[in-house]
Protein backbone atom coordinates (compact mmCIF):
# COMPACT_ATOMS: atom_id res chain seq x y z
CA UNK A 1 0.00 0.00 0.00
CA UNK A 2 1.52 3.66 -0.92
CA UNK A 3 1.91 5.94 2.05
CA UNK A 4 1.24 9.30 1.91
CA UNK A 5 2.86 11.93 4.14
CA UNK A 6 -0.53 13.17 5.20
CA UNK A 7 1.07 14.69 8.16
CA UNK A 8 3.17 16.99 5.47
CA UNK A 9 0.24 18.36 4.35
CA UNK A 10 -1.66 18.87 8.04
CA UNK A 11 0.07 20.75 10.61
CA UNK A 12 -2.35 19.86 13.35
CA UNK A 13 -5.99 18.11 13.27
CA UNK A 14 -8.84 19.19 10.86
CA UNK A 15 -12.45 20.20 11.95
CA UNK A 16 -13.03 19.07 15.65
CA UNK A 17 -14.10 15.16 15.84
CA UNK A 18 -15.47 15.06 19.50
CA UNK A 19 -16.53 17.85 21.63
CA UNK A 20 -13.81 17.75 23.79
CA UNK A 21 -11.42 18.68 20.97
CA UNK A 22 -14.05 21.24 19.73
CA UNK A 23 -12.95 23.66 22.93
CA UNK A 24 -9.25 22.25 22.60
CA UNK A 25 -6.58 24.55 21.00
CA UNK A 26 -4.02 22.32 20.20
CA UNK A 27 -0.83 21.89 22.74
CA UNK A 28 2.72 23.47 22.14
CA UNK A 29 5.80 21.66 22.79
CA UNK A 30 6.02 23.41 26.03
CA UNK A 31 2.96 21.64 27.31
CA UNK A 32 3.66 18.17 26.11
CA UNK A 33 5.16 15.90 28.65
CA UNK A 34 5.51 12.39 27.17
CA UNK A 35 5.53 9.41 29.37
CA UNK A 36 8.63 6.90 28.89
CA UNK A 37 6.83 4.17 30.53
CA UNK A 38 3.96 4.19 27.76
CA UNK A 39 6.49 5.29 25.14
CA UNK A 40 8.71 1.96 25.90
CA UNK A 41 5.17 -0.05 25.83
CA UNK A 42 4.06 0.69 22.39
CA UNK A 43 8.00 1.12 21.38
CA UNK A 44 9.28 4.45 20.05
CA UNK A 45 9.55 3.45 16.22
CA UNK A 46 5.72 3.09 16.60
CA UNK A 47 5.26 6.51 18.26
CA UNK A 48 7.83 8.16 15.50
CA UNK A 49 5.81 6.10 12.37
CA UNK A 50 2.34 7.60 13.40
CA UNK A 51 3.51 10.58 15.18
CA UNK A 52 1.02 10.19 18.37
CA UNK A 53 2.50 11.10 21.68
CA UNK A 54 1.57 9.12 25.03
CA UNK A 55 0.96 11.99 27.66
CA UNK A 56 0.01 11.03 30.99
CA UNK A 57 -2.91 9.09 32.82
CA UNK A 58 -5.90 10.87 34.20
CA UNK A 59 -8.62 8.56 35.56
CA UNK A 60 -7.59 5.87 34.14
CA UNK A 61 -7.09 7.41 30.44
CA UNK A 62 -4.26 7.79 29.00
CA UNK A 63 -4.10 11.07 26.73
CA UNK A 64 -2.59 10.68 23.38
CA UNK A 65 -1.24 13.87 21.69
CA UNK A 66 -1.50 13.64 17.88
CA UNK A 67 -1.92 16.40 14.98
CA UNK A 68 -4.13 14.04 12.59
CA UNK A 69 -6.76 12.71 14.60
CA UNK A 70 -7.60 10.04 11.40
CA UNK A 71 -4.05 8.68 12.44
CA UNK A 72 -5.17 8.32 16.04
CA UNK A 73 -8.51 6.48 14.76
CA UNK A 74 -6.03 3.96 12.88
CA UNK A 75 -3.35 3.14 15.60
CA UNK A 76 -6.30 3.39 18.86
CA UNK A 77 -6.99 -0.32 18.44
CA UNK A 78 -3.00 -0.88 19.10
CA UNK A 79 -2.74 1.46 21.85
CA UNK A 80 -6.09 0.66 23.84
CA UNK A 81 -4.33 -3.11 23.77
CA UNK A 82 -1.17 -1.76 25.56
CA UNK A 83 -2.35 1.22 27.16
CA UNK A 84 -5.55 0.67 28.21
CA UNK A 85 -8.44 3.31 27.55
CA UNK A 86 -7.41 6.50 25.38
CA UNK A 87 -8.40 9.91 24.31
CA UNK A 88 -7.04 11.89 21.78
CA UNK A 89 -5.67 15.65 22.26
CA UNK A 90 -4.75 17.62 19.35
CA UNK A 91 -1.06 18.66 18.94
CA UNK A 92 0.90 20.75 16.41
CA UNK A 93 3.29 18.31 13.95
CA UNK A 94 5.78 19.85 15.23
CA UNK A 95 5.48 19.90 18.98
CA UNK A 96 4.56 15.96 18.50
CA UNK A 97 8.28 15.75 16.49
CA UNK A 98 10.28 17.59 18.74
CA UNK A 99 8.98 15.96 22.11
CA UNK A 100 9.10 12.91 20.25
CA UNK A 101 12.71 13.51 19.80
CA UNK A 102 13.98 14.26 23.28
CA UNK A 103 11.73 11.45 25.00
CA UNK A 104 12.90 8.82 22.75
CA UNK A 105 16.49 9.77 21.73
CA UNK A 106 18.31 7.92 24.61
CA UNK A 107 16.54 4.66 23.79
CA UNK A 108 17.31 5.11 20.09
CA UNK A 109 20.70 6.44 20.12
CA UNK A 110 21.66 3.23 22.21
CA UNK A 111 19.70 0.57 19.43
CA UNK A 112 21.52 2.48 16.36
CA UNK A 113 24.87 1.22 17.87
CA UNK A 114 23.01 -2.39 17.90
CA UNK A 115 21.26 -2.78 14.88
CA UNK A 116 23.68 -4.83 13.03
CA UNK A 117 23.77 -8.73 14.23
CA UNK A 118 27.27 -8.97 16.72
CA UNK A 119 28.69 -11.98 13.58
CA UNK A 120 28.56 -9.28 11.20
CA UNK A 121 29.26 -6.14 13.09
CA UNK A 122 32.87 -5.08 13.69
CA UNK A 123 32.01 -3.25 16.79
CA UNK A 124 34.05 -6.04 18.94
CA UNK A 125 37.05 -5.26 16.70
CA UNK A 126 40.13 -5.13 18.77
CA UNK A 127 42.62 -2.56 17.29
CA UNK A 128 45.05 -3.48 19.16
CA UNK A 129 44.99 -7.19 18.91
CA UNK A 130 45.15 -7.01 14.95
CA UNK A 131 48.04 -4.27 15.05
CA UNK A 132 49.60 -7.34 17.20
CA UNK A 133 48.97 -10.22 14.45
CA UNK A 134 49.79 -7.64 11.63
CA UNK A 135 52.86 -6.96 13.54
CA UNK A 136 53.68 -10.82 14.03
CA UNK A 137 52.61 -11.53 10.06
CA UNK A 138 55.28 -8.62 9.14
CA UNK A 139 58.30 -9.81 11.63
CA UNK A 140 57.40 -13.35 9.91
CA UNK A 141 57.87 -12.34 6.39
CA UNK A 142 61.09 -10.38 7.49
CA UNK A 143 62.46 -13.36 9.38
CA UNK A 144 62.06 -15.37 5.88
CA UNK A 145 63.28 -13.14 3.98
CA UNK A 146 66.36 -12.75 5.79
CA UNK A 147 67.11 -16.51 6.12
CA UNK A 148 65.24 -17.88 2.93
CA UNK A 149 65.47 -14.70 0.60
CA UNK A 150 64.95 -16.82 -2.45
CA UNK A 151 61.38 -18.03 -1.10
CA UNK A 152 60.98 -14.61 0.28
CA UNK A 153 61.23 -13.10 -3.18
CA UNK A 154 59.28 -16.10 -5.25
CA UNK A 155 56.44 -15.98 -2.30
CA UNK A 156 56.41 -12.20 -2.70
CA UNK A 157 56.33 -11.87 -6.43
CA UNK A 158 53.69 -14.78 -7.13
CA UNK A 159 50.97 -13.34 -4.71
CA UNK A 160 51.54 -9.55 -6.37
CA UNK A 161 51.42 -11.13 -9.72
CA UNK A 162 48.65 -13.10 -8.61
CA UNK A 163 46.62 -10.52 -7.11
CA UNK A 164 47.32 -8.51 -10.07
CA UNK A 165 46.19 -10.88 -12.79
CA UNK A 166 43.06 -11.47 -10.64
CA UNK A 167 41.73 -8.02 -10.11
CA UNK A 168 42.77 -7.04 -13.81
CA UNK A 169 40.78 -9.86 -14.90
CA UNK A 170 37.79 -9.33 -12.84
CA UNK A 171 37.73 -5.52 -13.33
CA UNK A 172 38.09 -6.43 -17.56
CA UNK A 173 35.28 -8.82 -17.34
CA UNK A 174 32.77 -6.27 -15.71
CA UNK A 175 34.02 -3.62 -17.93
CA UNK A 176 33.41 -6.04 -21.21
CA UNK A 177 30.18 -6.97 -19.66
CA UNK A 178 28.95 -3.45 -19.45
CA UNK A 179 30.13 -1.99 -22.86
CA UNK A 180 28.49 -5.20 -24.41
CA UNK A 181 25.07 -4.00 -22.69
CA UNK A 182 25.42 -0.11 -23.15
CA UNK A 183 24.49 1.48 -26.62
CA UNK A 184 27.57 3.83 -26.34
CA UNK A 185 30.96 3.91 -24.31
CA UNK A 186 31.14 5.26 -20.98
CA UNK A 187 27.34 5.18 -20.76
CA UNK A 188 25.71 2.89 -17.45
CA UNK A 189 22.36 1.64 -18.38
CA UNK A 190 19.02 0.35 -16.51
CA UNK A 191 20.06 -3.06 -15.38
CA UNK A 192 16.15 -3.42 -14.81
CA UNK A 193 13.92 -1.68 -17.29
CA UNK A 194 11.83 0.93 -15.51
CA UNK A 195 8.03 1.03 -15.85
CA UNK A 196 5.97 4.23 -15.94
CA UNK A 197 3.82 4.58 -13.05
CA UNK A 198 0.67 6.37 -12.29
CA UNK A 199 1.17 9.91 -10.64
CA UNK A 200 -1.20 8.38 -7.83
CA UNK A 201 1.31 5.31 -7.91
CA UNK A 202 4.12 6.21 -6.76
CA UNK A 203 5.92 4.62 -3.39
CA UNK A 204 6.85 6.93 0.05
CA UNK A 205 10.75 7.41 -0.58
CA UNK A 206 12.78 9.21 2.52
CA UNK A 207 15.97 10.83 1.50
CA UNK A 208 18.51 10.66 4.36
CA UNK A 209 21.57 12.99 4.15
CA UNK A 210 24.31 12.60 7.15
CA UNK A 211 26.20 16.58 7.32
CA UNK A 212 29.06 17.34 9.69
CA UNK A 213 30.50 20.97 9.31
CA UNK A 214 29.28 22.18 5.88
CA UNK A 215 29.23 25.60 6.36
CA UNK A 216 29.35 26.58 2.71
CA UNK A 217 27.37 23.75 1.12
CA UNK A 218 24.48 23.36 3.49
CA UNK A 219 22.35 26.25 1.43
CA UNK A 220 23.36 24.93 -1.88
CA UNK A 221 22.18 21.20 -1.10
CA UNK A 222 18.81 22.49 0.06
CA UNK A 223 18.80 24.41 -3.38
CA UNK A 224 19.81 21.30 -4.90
CA UNK A 225 17.50 18.81 -3.35
CA UNK A 226 14.42 21.15 -3.81
CA UNK A 227 14.86 20.55 -7.57
CA UNK A 228 13.77 16.86 -7.55
CA UNK A 229 10.92 16.02 -9.47
CA UNK A 230 8.73 14.12 -7.27
CA UNK A 231 4.88 13.92 -5.62
CA UNK A 232 5.59 16.15 -2.45
CA UNK A 233 3.29 14.13 -0.49
CA UNK A 234 5.43 11.24 -1.22
CA UNK A 235 8.47 12.35 -0.42
CA UNK A 236 10.13 13.51 2.73
CA UNK A 237 14.37 14.38 3.00
CA UNK A 238 15.79 14.17 6.65
CA UNK A 239 19.32 16.56 7.05
CA UNK A 240 21.06 14.53 9.90
CA UNK A 241 23.11 16.77 12.13
CA UNK A 242 25.64 15.80 14.68
CA UNK A 243 24.56 17.03 18.38
CA UNK A 244 27.84 18.71 17.93
CA UNK A 245 27.80 20.63 15.12
CA UNK A 246 26.97 24.00 15.71
CA UNK A 247 28.31 25.24 11.98
CA UNK A 248 26.19 23.15 9.74
CA UNK A 249 22.81 24.04 12.08
CA UNK A 250 23.89 28.00 11.85
CA UNK A 251 23.57 27.42 7.97
CA UNK A 252 20.72 25.43 7.69
CA UNK A 253 19.14 28.26 10.26
CA UNK A 254 19.95 30.85 7.54
CA UNK A 255 18.32 28.25 4.67
CA UNK A 256 14.46 28.14 3.88
CA UNK A 257 13.80 24.47 4.08
CA UNK A 258 10.23 23.25 2.22
CA UNK A 259 7.82 21.28 4.24
CA UNK A 260 8.91 17.96 2.97
CA UNK A 261 12.23 18.43 4.23
CA UNK A 262 13.38 18.61 8.46
CA UNK A 263 16.29 18.28 10.52
CA UNK A 264 17.17 15.41 12.79
CA UNK A 265 19.76 16.05 15.22
CA UNK A 266 21.97 13.01 16.79
CA UNK A 267 22.39 12.55 20.30
CA UNK A 268 26.08 12.69 21.30
CA UNK A 269 27.77 9.58 21.72
CA UNK A 270 30.40 7.45 20.78
CA UNK A 271 31.39 6.11 17.75
CA UNK A 272 30.21 9.55 16.06
CA UNK A 273 30.30 7.90 12.51
CA UNK A 274 27.91 8.34 9.35
CA UNK A 275 26.15 4.79 9.86
CA UNK A 276 25.44 5.74 13.46
CA UNK A 277 23.45 8.78 12.19
CA UNK A 278 22.09 7.05 9.43
CA UNK A 279 20.57 4.47 12.15
CA UNK A 280 19.47 6.77 14.65
CA UNK A 281 17.49 9.20 11.45
CA UNK A 282 15.93 5.77 10.26
CA UNK A 283 13.61 5.41 12.86
CA UNK A 284 12.06 8.60 11.71
CA UNK A 285 11.72 8.18 8.36
CA UNK A 286 8.82 7.24 7.28
CA UNK A 287 9.61 6.05 3.53
CA UNK A 288 8.82 3.09 1.76
CA UNK A 289 12.22 3.34 0.15
CA UNK A 290 15.42 4.65 1.77
CA UNK A 291 17.80 6.62 -0.18
CA UNK A 292 21.31 8.35 0.94
CA UNK A 293 22.54 11.46 -0.51
CA UNK A 294 25.48 13.19 0.85
CA UNK A 295 26.22 16.78 1.25
CA UNK A 296 27.96 17.91 -1.71
CA UNK A 297 25.40 16.05 -4.52
CA UNK A 298 23.82 17.16 -7.03
CA UNK A 299 20.98 14.56 -8.34
CA UNK A 300 19.84 14.45 -11.05
CA UNK A 301 16.28 15.99 -11.09
CA UNK A 302 14.06 13.21 -11.90
CA UNK A 303 16.08 10.81 -10.16
CA UNK A 304 13.28 9.44 -7.87
CA UNK A 305 11.06 8.97 -10.56
CA UNK A 306 13.69 6.41 -11.66
CA UNK A 307 14.45 5.04 -8.72
CA UNK A 308 10.58 4.14 -8.04
CA UNK A 309 10.08 3.12 -11.42
CA UNK A 310 12.69 0.44 -11.63
CA UNK A 311 11.63 -0.70 -8.16
CA UNK A 312 7.94 -1.55 -9.49
CA UNK A 313 9.20 -3.30 -12.44
CA UNK A 314 12.11 -4.99 -10.69
CA UNK A 315 11.96 -8.44 -9.08
CA UNK A 316 11.17 -8.49 -5.08
CA UNK A 317 14.82 -9.92 -4.51
CA UNK A 318 16.32 -6.64 -6.37
CA UNK A 319 16.90 -4.76 -2.76
CA UNK A 320 19.20 -2.12 -3.43
CA UNK A 321 19.54 0.80 -6.79
CA UNK A 322 22.54 1.93 -7.56
CA UNK A 323 23.16 5.08 -9.01
CA UNK A 324 26.29 6.51 -10.95
CA UNK A 325 28.34 8.87 -9.41
CA UNK A 326 30.25 11.50 -11.15
CA UNK A 327 31.99 14.93 -10.35
CA UNK A 328 30.93 18.84 -11.33
CA UNK A 329 34.43 19.46 -11.06
CA UNK A 330 36.21 17.51 -12.80
CA UNK A 331 38.55 19.88 -14.74
CA UNK A 332 39.49 21.79 -12.00
CA UNK A 333 42.92 20.40 -11.20
CA UNK A 334 44.76 17.32 -12.45
CA UNK A 335 43.83 15.43 -9.03
CA UNK A 336 40.37 16.07 -10.03
CA UNK A 337 40.74 14.83 -13.56
CA UNK A 338 42.32 12.03 -12.43
CA UNK A 339 39.45 11.18 -9.82
CA UNK A 340 36.93 11.64 -12.11
CA UNK A 341 38.52 9.27 -14.51
CA UNK A 342 38.80 6.43 -11.96
CA UNK A 343 35.21 7.19 -10.64
CA UNK A 344 34.20 6.73 -14.26
CA UNK A 345 35.82 3.02 -14.39
CA UNK A 346 34.58 2.01 -11.53
CA UNK A 347 30.65 3.14 -11.43
CA UNK A 348 29.97 3.26 -15.45
CA UNK A 349 32.00 0.29 -16.15
CA UNK A 350 33.49 -2.12 -13.33
CA UNK A 351 30.56 -2.32 -10.88
CA UNK A 352 27.66 -2.42 -13.78
CA UNK A 353 29.21 -5.10 -15.29
CA UNK A 354 30.00 -7.44 -12.27
CA UNK A 355 25.88 -6.92 -11.46
CA UNK A 356 25.45 -8.06 -15.06
CA UNK A 357 27.45 -11.14 -14.42
CA UNK A 358 26.81 -11.88 -11.10
CA UNK A 359 28.96 -10.65 -8.72
CA UNK A 360 28.19 -9.45 -5.08
CA UNK A 361 29.31 -5.47 -5.28
CA UNK A 362 30.48 -3.13 -2.54
CA UNK A 363 27.86 -0.60 -2.63
CA UNK A 364 28.98 3.57 -2.92
CA UNK A 365 28.50 5.57 0.11
CA UNK A 366 25.64 7.65 -1.70
CA UNK A 367 22.96 8.20 -4.71
CA UNK A 368 22.27 4.39 -3.38
CA UNK A 369 18.33 3.66 -2.53
CA UNK A 370 16.73 0.21 -0.35
CA UNK A 371 13.66 -1.33 -0.07
CA UNK A 372 12.82 -0.09 3.71
CA UNK A 373 11.90 -3.98 4.65
CA UNK A 374 14.65 -5.48 3.71
CA UNK A 375 17.44 -2.99 4.84
CA UNK A 376 15.26 -3.52 8.35
CA UNK A 377 15.31 -6.99 8.20
CA UNK A 378 19.08 -7.29 7.59
CA UNK A 379 20.05 -5.31 9.90
CA UNK A 380 20.43 -2.00 8.74
CA UNK A 381 24.52 -0.13 8.55
CA UNK A 382 27.11 -1.05 10.86
CA UNK A 383 27.54 2.09 13.05
CA UNK A 384 31.26 0.71 13.88
CA UNK A 385 32.38 0.36 10.23
CA UNK A 386 33.52 3.48 8.40
CA UNK A 387 32.71 1.77 4.91
CA UNK A 388 29.38 0.47 6.00
CA UNK A 389 28.94 0.83 2.29
CA UNK A 390 30.63 -1.76 1.03
CA UNK A 391 29.75 -3.77 4.13
CA UNK A 392 25.82 -3.53 3.28
CA UNK A 393 26.77 -4.89 -0.27
CA UNK A 394 27.81 -8.05 1.07
CA UNK A 395 25.02 -8.57 3.74
CA UNK A 396 22.49 -8.26 0.85
CA UNK A 397 24.37 -10.16 -1.17
CA UNK A 398 24.79 -12.98 2.07
CA UNK A 399 20.96 -13.10 2.09
CA UNK A 400 20.36 -13.69 -1.39
CA UNK A 401 19.34 -9.90 -2.07
CA UNK A 402 20.44 -8.40 -5.59
CA UNK A 403 21.54 -5.13 -6.60
CA UNK A 404 20.77 -3.29 -9.79
CA UNK A 405 21.69 -0.51 -11.24
CA UNK A 406 20.26 2.81 -12.96
CA UNK A 407 21.52 5.10 -14.95
CA UNK A 408 20.63 8.23 -13.37
CA UNK A 409 23.22 10.41 -12.31
CA UNK A 410 24.46 12.55 -9.08
CA UNK A 411 27.35 15.12 -9.46
CA UNK A 412 29.60 15.42 -5.97
CA UNK A 413 32.28 17.28 -5.70
CA UNK A 414 35.83 15.64 -6.05
CA UNK A 415 38.43 16.19 -3.65
CA UNK A 416 41.22 18.68 -5.26
CA UNK A 417 43.76 18.85 -2.97
CA UNK A 418 46.10 15.56 -2.21
CA UNK A 419 46.21 15.50 1.26
CA UNK A 420 42.49 15.56 1.58
CA UNK A 421 42.75 12.99 -0.88
CA UNK A 422 44.55 10.43 1.34
CA UNK A 423 42.46 10.72 4.32
CA UNK A 424 39.60 10.17 2.25
CA UNK A 425 41.14 6.98 0.51
CA UNK A 426 43.18 6.17 3.90
CA UNK A 427 39.98 5.66 5.58
CA UNK A 428 37.80 3.85 2.28
CA UNK A 429 40.89 1.44 1.96
CA UNK A 430 40.95 0.54 6.02
CA UNK A 431 36.81 0.23 5.49
CA UNK A 432 37.71 -2.23 3.18
CA UNK A 433 40.53 -4.38 5.57
CA UNK A 434 37.60 -4.63 7.96
CA UNK A 435 34.72 -5.25 5.69
CA UNK A 436 36.65 -8.06 4.67
CA UNK A 437 38.14 -9.32 7.71
CA UNK A 438 34.84 -9.17 9.60
CA UNK A 439 32.97 -11.43 6.54
CA UNK A 440 35.69 -13.99 6.79
CA UNK A 441 35.39 -14.74 9.96
CA UNK A 442 33.52 -17.73 9.10
CA UNK A 443 35.01 -18.27 5.70
CA UNK A 444 32.78 -21.47 5.18
CA UNK A 445 29.74 -20.04 6.19
CA UNK A 446 30.78 -17.25 3.52
CA UNK A 447 31.29 -19.78 0.98
CA UNK A 448 27.64 -21.49 1.29
CA UNK A 449 25.58 -18.17 1.63
CA UNK A 450 27.24 -16.46 -1.64
CA UNK A 451 28.20 -19.39 -3.47
CA UNK A 452 31.53 -20.66 -5.35
CA UNK A 453 31.43 -17.35 -7.91
CA UNK A 454 30.14 -14.64 -5.43
CA UNK A 455 32.79 -16.23 -2.61
CA UNK A 456 35.73 -16.12 -5.32
CA UNK A 457 34.44 -12.13 -6.78
CA UNK A 458 34.65 -10.85 -2.90
CA UNK A 459 38.14 -12.08 -2.33
CA UNK A 460 39.48 -10.11 -5.13
CA UNK A 461 37.57 -7.21 -4.97
CA UNK A 462 39.07 -6.91 -1.40
CA UNK A 463 41.39 -8.76 -0.33
CA UNK A 464 43.01 -8.59 -4.06
CA UNK A 465 42.63 -4.62 -4.54
CA UNK A 466 44.35 -4.26 -1.35
CA UNK A 467 47.24 -6.02 -1.79
CA UNK A 468 47.51 -4.04 -4.98
CA UNK A 469 47.87 -1.28 -3.07
CA UNK A 470 50.45 -2.59 -0.52
CA UNK A 471 52.42 -4.20 -3.21
CA UNK A 472 52.14 -1.65 -5.96
CA UNK A 473 55.98 -0.69 -5.06
CA UNK A 474 57.08 -4.20 -6.08
CA UNK A 475 55.05 -4.37 -9.25
CA UNK A 476 56.63 -1.26 -10.58
CA UNK A 477 59.60 -2.80 -10.00
CA UNK A 478 59.22 -4.87 -13.45
CA UNK A 479 59.27 -1.50 -15.26
CA UNK A 480 63.42 -1.84 -14.79
CA UNK A 481 63.16 -5.02 -17.04
CA UNK A 482 61.38 -2.50 -19.52
CA UNK A 483 64.69 -0.29 -19.31
CA UNK A 484 66.95 -3.02 -19.39
CA UNK A 485 68.03 -2.87 -15.82
CA UNK A 486 68.50 -6.10 -13.20
CA UNK A 487 65.37 -7.19 -11.07
CA UNK A 488 65.80 -8.53 -7.55
CA UNK A 489 64.31 -11.92 -9.26
CA UNK A 490 66.82 -11.98 -11.66
CA UNK A 491 68.84 -13.38 -9.23
CA UNK A 492 67.03 -16.16 -8.60
CA UNK A 493 65.64 -17.04 -11.59
CA UNK A 494 66.12 -17.18 -15.23
CA UNK A 495 66.01 -14.11 -17.53
CA UNK A 496 63.18 -15.41 -19.40
CA UNK A 497 61.13 -15.95 -16.57
CA UNK A 498 61.62 -12.48 -15.05
CA UNK A 499 60.84 -10.94 -18.39
CA UNK A 500 57.39 -13.38 -18.59
CA UNK A 501 56.55 -11.80 -15.79
CA UNK A 502 56.87 -7.95 -16.69
CA UNK A 503 55.12 -9.20 -19.78
CA UNK A 504 52.33 -10.21 -17.58
CA UNK A 505 52.65 -6.69 -15.77
CA UNK A 506 52.51 -4.94 -18.98
CA UNK A 507 49.58 -6.32 -20.79
CA UNK A 508 47.67 -5.47 -17.34
CA UNK A 509 48.91 -1.78 -17.46
CA UNK A 510 47.21 -1.71 -20.75
CA UNK A 511 44.50 -3.13 -20.10
CA UNK A 512 43.27 -1.05 -17.43
CA UNK A 513 43.94 1.84 -19.51
CA UNK A 514 41.97 0.89 -21.84
CA UNK A 515 39.52 0.50 -19.57
CA UNK A 516 39.79 3.72 -18.33
CA UNK A 517 39.85 5.43 -21.95
CA UNK A 518 36.95 4.11 -22.52
CA UNK A 519 34.84 4.35 -19.24
CA UNK A 520 35.40 8.71 -19.99
CA UNK A 521 33.86 8.15 -23.87
CA UNK A 522 31.08 10.77 -23.13
CA UNK A 523 30.45 14.06 -24.50
CA UNK A 524 30.76 15.25 -21.13
CA UNK A 525 34.46 13.97 -20.42
CA UNK A 526 35.73 12.89 -23.48
CA UNK A 527 38.40 15.53 -23.64
CA UNK A 528 39.92 13.60 -20.22
CA UNK A 529 41.55 10.89 -22.39
CA UNK A 530 44.70 12.78 -22.66
CA UNK A 531 44.69 12.64 -19.11
CA UNK A 532 44.36 8.75 -19.16
CA UNK A 533 48.35 8.89 -19.34
CA UNK A 534 48.40 10.26 -16.00
CA UNK A 535 46.93 8.11 -14.23
CA UNK A 536 50.26 6.84 -13.29
CA UNK A 537 50.68 9.44 -10.92
CA UNK A 538 47.42 8.72 -9.70
CA UNK A 539 47.86 4.94 -8.81
CA UNK A 540 50.57 5.86 -6.20
CA UNK A 541 48.83 7.60 -4.13
CA UNK A 542 46.74 4.78 -3.56
CA UNK A 543 49.85 2.97 -1.99
CA UNK A 544 50.60 5.98 -0.25
CA UNK A 545 46.81 5.15 1.19
CA UNK A 546 46.73 1.66 2.34
CA UNK A 547 50.26 2.43 4.32
CA UNK A 548 48.83 5.07 6.38
CA UNK A 549 45.55 3.12 6.58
Amino acid sequence: MTLIFRSLRKKCAPAAKTAADATTSPLQFENLCPDVRFLDAITPEFAIRNEILPLQSKGGVTLIAAADYDRFKLTRPLLESRLGPVAHLPASLASIRAATAIAVSPMLVGKALRRTSLRESCRNWSGTRTAAIIGGLLLVFLAMGYFYTALAIWTLTGWATLTLVAVTGLRTAGAVSQLRASRTFGETWHSTRPARLDQHAYPSISVLVPLFRERDIAARLVTRLGRLNYPENRLEVLLILEYSDTITAEALAEAKLPEWMRIITVPPGSPQTKPRALNYALDFANGEIIGIYDAEDAPAPDQLRTVAETFASAPKDVACLQGVLDFYNAHNTWLTRCFTIDYATWFRLVLPGLVRIGFAIPLGGTTVFFRRGILEKIGRWDAHNVTEDADLGLRLARRGYRTEFISSVTYEEATAKVPAWLRQRSRWIKGYAVTWAVHMRQPFRLFKELGLKKFLGVQVVFLGSLSQFILAPFLWSFWLVLAGLPHPLAEIAPWSVVVTFAAVFILCEITTLLALAFSIATPRHRDLIWWVPLMHLYFPLSAVASWKA
